[in-house]
């Protein structure tokens, strides 16, 4: 079922297969590169059609202020912000307190109920763009970071429900035993018991939802309409002109786009790949 580890006798299979990854890494980083290098051109070098070759002037810090100064990048930066961080809080509030309550309590309905939390995620987004938008018009939402805000946490909270649920129905029995027995609440057993030793999973599940929600493009197009609401993935968009594109500012846009989760990855990797690791090793 796994791939068999290569031989050390197999020398000619071993530098095989470092040429294939190392051609697999360059094809898939070519494009990044390319964006980067734009990002880095004059804008005489775009207007004269250099878009493929090395630059002749460099432009980053021209490029990289105009973004912030020229364009209402700073407006949609701060957008995202406001969309993103109160959708990510909520969907760990939200899949934590149903996981607990799937993993740790039988009744009628359960099975059911979580069913339904992982079929939602086998849903197309596109089959559901014209009930929510109606939706949100009704409820005089649309154009508006609140309706963001409500699509992103009732959709992101059936994935995080499973993800939670299983990781809490993998503690031990005996723990959730031992707090009942000290006549400590539900409410008490999972923040003094279940939370502190999911704490790496939660910041694995805040990674992967804070990335899902701030790189979506298809319902920051759907739900917003005007500059003052529209996150940064859909004023990307609107970076380009009509007749002319500033190429080099919209890669530099993007790479400013890309930064945030790439941050928060790094400064949060422990813990991801903790929570990504937990319980792979029982015993």
């Amino acid at each position: 079922m796994y791939p068999r580890p290569i031989p050390d006798a197999a020398i000619w299979q071993r530098r095989l297969y470092v040429l294939a990854v190392v051609i697999v890494l360059l094809l898939w980083l070519c494009p990044l590169f390319a964006i980067i290098l734009t990002s880095f051109r004059s804008t005489e070098d775009v207007m004269g059609g250099n878009l493929w070759g090395w630059p002749t002037g460099i432009g980053v810090i021209d490029n990289y202020t105009a973004v912030f100064t020229q364009t209402p990048m700073a407006r949609y930066f701060l957008n995202s912000l406001t969309i993103t961080i109160p959708s990510v809080i909520g969907v760990l509030v939200l899949s934590t307190l149903a996981g607990y309550v799937l993993s740790r309590y039988r009744f009628p309905g359960n099975m059911l109920i979580f069913a339904l939390f992982v079929g939602g995620n086998f849903l197309p987004h596109q089959i559901m763009m014209i009930p929510v938008r109606d939706l949100m018009v009704r409820l005089d939402l649309i154009d508006t970071t609140a309706a963001l805000i409500i699509f992103h946490v009732a959709f992101q909270t059936g994935f995080a429900t499973l993800f939670m649920r299983n990781f809490i129905a993998a503690l031990p029995d005996e723990l959730f035993q031992a707090a009942r027995a000290e006549g400590a609440s539900p409410f008490q057993t999972l923040w003094h018991v279940a939370i502190p030793l999911v704490r790496p999973a939660l910041a694995a599940l805040a990674i992967l939802i804070f990335t899902f929600i701030w790189n979506d493009y298809f319902w920051a197009v759907v739900l917003t309409v005007s500059d003052s609401v529209k996150p940064v993935t859909a004023g990307l968009a609107n970076l380009r002109g009509e007749w002319v594109s500033a190429w080099n500012l919209i890669s530099a846009g993007t790479i400013v786009v890309a930064v945030p989760p790439v941050v928060m990855f790094f400064l949060m990797q422990r813990h991801f790949i903790a929570g990504l690791t937990m319980g792979a090793v029982k015993g």
